[in-house]
């Protein structure tokens, strides 16, 4: 006999809704940890109320019920105070969602305030996911949907058990948990010993019904995908506006204006800052550099954008999902897809010159073409994507204009000042079309140190840029190592000047300070570039990593008449233009730098979850479509070939001519078949059939052993039994509900009895 499920009491499903709550909050602050918003003070103190009002039920009831009076003005008057002081609308709404999910997991609920932790939790939720749509987001989303679920379904079990018991009369002298505030008396259900709910939340759970409610769950997962797959797609801006609510700064120094050491700070951090995915891996240099910021304007040991070229890119802003570059050359077929990361720079790192930039929405975008700069409008808030079509490697950058511009300036000089920078260098101490500032310090002494210096750099043969450039590189290899930790010279003196004059190491930024006020006293145009160079390749989902580890800053010169050389004053025995080349070389080198750590796997199934989601656009969707009807088709052909060459020898047998022998056995053959059919029927099917009642009922024994009884005395005479009782408990015993059985040993003792006294003459199946 099947022993009856235990139900849990209204206080353990009171408790069960206290802890569901409670983890709910916990679920919804964790998304501070992947939103961009300041918000770990109050995430912490939140954890840590709620842990404690989990941990002990009875604690809320002992906060002086003034406080619960007063705490929606306090909280409404710290969310007026926190969006005056920053007057940004977006955080301070997440801090005042953090405060509210705060008051509700200390305090006791009513219906109404359950149903408020959800909405505010799913506040937060959406707005982290829209704010990054990280792989974080998605595992979010389906945790917060499962603990939803079940928090609603323990809501609704209390609330019908709390109607029925109080319909009933056995909850009136209760008090109710809204009360209890004000009394300072906590429920009768906050005594919690969680062991023990545990071990009675495992009696009264049904498989069936927990394996019911995981495949809904899994069930409501296929169908939203099978819907992302299916849906048309629709181009939206980003971040549905919420990125207009928050001011994001930079972590990084990958701005217009950096001074010496910046970089080197970014370097201090080992985060991924941009994924490059390429279509033809062979073709992305051994040493990539990415080139992000021109800074023409050197001034005391800062480097700047000058302000000619900042209002220039200003102008140049548009609003477009894409942007046509120089033509695409024949021999770049090459597609390359840039995931930069949040925080890093507005300005978006390119290999070079390109033919076509496309992103994936219409962005507020500035680009100046002859300098090679593309940046967005607003520091992103998320995840940056774009697509990159004809991007050149080789470090050459074509600027005839500023060749035109270097002529006609060099032809009227401005006429000099005495003492002035200009005296040294008259034609290139201005700004020159197209926006480069070729400035050299203004004191005296660090002039003429410049000239002595370019003296024993150039020998006397000034030579090219390029011959320069080699020469310079060699200079300072000579005189300085290389070392992320300087000691500057102090004294009043330009920081570079007092630098090259020493034998102190150095970093790339006094490198490429060094090398450009070298060039620019020489008379050679030379501007500094700031972005990463080289990165590690993943080996599980072929792409390239760039880490900020690997920020950099190089400089590029003109060579006179076409375009800007890359120079990388920090390795003076390479060539210009190092690590341009690319092929099966490079390739090798790449694979040799393959990183294969755990968190490299973990980072492939980041940008797993970019690929094919966020970065699923109708091109991909179209082509996910074409893809899967042509590996239907092919599976469809090779399902056929494999019935032909099943039944091919059935069907060639069947085609002979038929002999008489053949014919015989072939008859014999079918009638065996047949006979073991029917044998095998008349077993199984009967036995189905004779028990087909008690496998109704799940294989109840006394429900079985009821209908047996019942099959016996259904031809006899009604009348020939005691006044129809046992008919009746049989009955009872077979269809009615457990509760109101009667005995059951004593009931099939008296239909024994009636049998035997009745003589019944009908066969005893003892089998049921």
């Amino acid at each position: 006999m099947d022993r009856k499920r235990p139900q849990l009491s209204i206080d353990e499903l009171r408790q069960l809704r206290w802890l569901l709550g409670g983890l709910l909050v916990l679920i919804s602050v964790a998304t501070v940890g992947y939103m961009e918003i300041d918000a770990w003070l109050l995430a912490t103190v939140t954890t840590v109320a709620v842990l404690l009002a989990l941990a002990r039920p009875d604690l809320p009831a002992r906060v002086p019920p003034l406080a619960h009076r007063f705490a929606f003005p306090v909280i409404v008057a710290l969310f007026a105070w926190d969006f005056y002081s920053s007057a940004q609308l977006l955080p301070a709404m997440v801090h005042l969602d953090y405060l509210l999910l705060l008051y509700r997991g200390v305090s006791y609920r009513k219906k109404r305030d359950d149903l408020q932790i959800i909405v505010l939790g799913l506040f937060l939720v959406m707005v982290a996911g829209v704010l990054t749509v990280s792989l974080e987001f998605a595992l979010h989303i389906l945790v917060f949907t499962a603990g939803t679920l079940a928090f609603l379904f323990v809501i609704t079990l209390t609330e019908a058990a709390e109607a029925g018991a109080a319909a009933a009369g056995a909850i009136d002298s209760r008090p109710k948990p809204a009360g209890s505030l004000a009394s300072g008396i906590p429920p009768e259900w906050t005594t919690v010993h969680w062991r023990r709910l545990a071990h009675r939340l495992r009696e009264a759970a049904d498989v069936r019904l927990l394996a019911l409610g995981g495949a809904l769950f899994l069930g409501v997962l296929a169908v939203s995908a099978l819907l992302f797959l299916a849906i048309p797609r629709f181009q939206i801006d980003s971040g549905l506006f919420l990125d207009r609510f928050l001011t994001k700064q930079s972590r990084t120094g990958f701005s217009d204006s950096i001074r010496l050491g910046d970089v080197i700070d970014i370097q201090q951090d080992n985060s991924i800052a941009l994924r490059v995915d390429a279509s033809d891996p062979a073709r992305i240099p051994a040493i990539p550099y990415w080139r992000m910021v021109v800074l023409d304007e050197y001034r005391d040991g800062e480097f700047r954008t000058s302000l000619g070229l900042k209002a220039e890119l200003t102008r140049s802003t548009r609003t477009n999902s894409f942007l046509r570059g120089a033509p695409a050359a024949a021999d770049l077929p090459v597609v390359w897809t840039f995931y930069l990361e949040s925080g890093i720079s507005r300005f978006l790192p390119l290999g070079g010159r390109f033919a076509r930039l496309q992103f994936r929405e219409p962005q507020s975008v500035q680009n100046l073409g002859q300098l090679g700069i593309v940046a967005l409008r607003n520091e992103p808030v998320s995840m940056t994507a774009y697509r990159v079509e004809g991007m050149a490697t080789d470090g050459f950058m074509p600027d005839r204009l500023f060749g035109d511009a270097l002529r006609r300036a060099q032809q009227t000089p401005p006429a000099p000042a005495v003492g002035s920078k200009a005296s040294v260098n008259p034609a290139r101490s201005r700004t020159i079309y197209p926006l480069t500032t070729l400035e050299l310090p203004e004191r005296p002494a660090d002039l003429a140190a410049l000239q002595r210096m370019v003296r024993q750099v150039s020998g006397g043969a000034p030579g090219s840029a390029a011959e320069f450039a080699v020469r310079a590189r060699r200079w300072l290899d000579e005189r300085h190592g290389y070392s992320l930790k300087v000691d500057l010279p102090g004294g009043d003196r330009d920081l570079a000047v007092a630098w090259m004059e020493s034998d102190l190491p150095g970093h790339c930024e006094l490198f490429t300070a060094a090398f450009t006020l070298l060039a620019r006293a020489a008379g050679y145009p030379t501007r500094a570039v700031t972005g990463f160079k080289g990165g590690d390749w993943n080996a599980y989902e072929d792409y390239f990593m760039v880490r900020n580890t690997h920020a950099h800053a190089w400089c590029e010169i003109y060579d006179g008449r076409t375009g800007w050389i890359r120079v990388d004053p920090t390795d003076g025995s390479a060539p210009v233009n190092a690590g341009a080349q690319s092929g099966a070389d490079e390739s090798r080198l790449l694979t040799q730098r393959s990183d294969r750590t755990w968190r490299a796997r973990l980072d492939a199934v980041r940008i797993l979850w970019y690929r094919r989601i966020v970065s699923f656009d109708q091109r991909t969707q179209i082509a996910l479509f074409v893809g899967l009807k042509e590996t239907t088709g092919r599976f469809g052909a090779a399902v056929r070939a494999l019935l032909e060459n099943a039944f091919g020898p059935l069907r060639s047998w069947r085609n002979r001519p038929w002999a008489a022998g053949w014919a015989w056995c072939g008859l014999a053959g079918a009638g065996a078949v047949l006979a073991a059919g029917v044998l095998w029927g008349r077993r199984t099917l009967g036995w189905w059939w004779r028990g087909r009642g008690w496998r109704r009922e799940g294989m109840d024994p006394v429900r079985r052993e009821a209908g047996r009884w019942l099959r016996k005395m259904g031809g006899r005479d009604r009348r020939q039994v005691e006044d129809g009782a046992v008919l009746a408990e049989l009955q009872r015993l077979r269809y009615g509900p457990r509760p109101t059985w009667p005995q059951p040993q004593l009931v099939f003792r008296r239909a024994r009895r009636a049998v035997r006294r009745t003589g019944s003459t009908l066969g005893c199946d003892r089998n049921g």
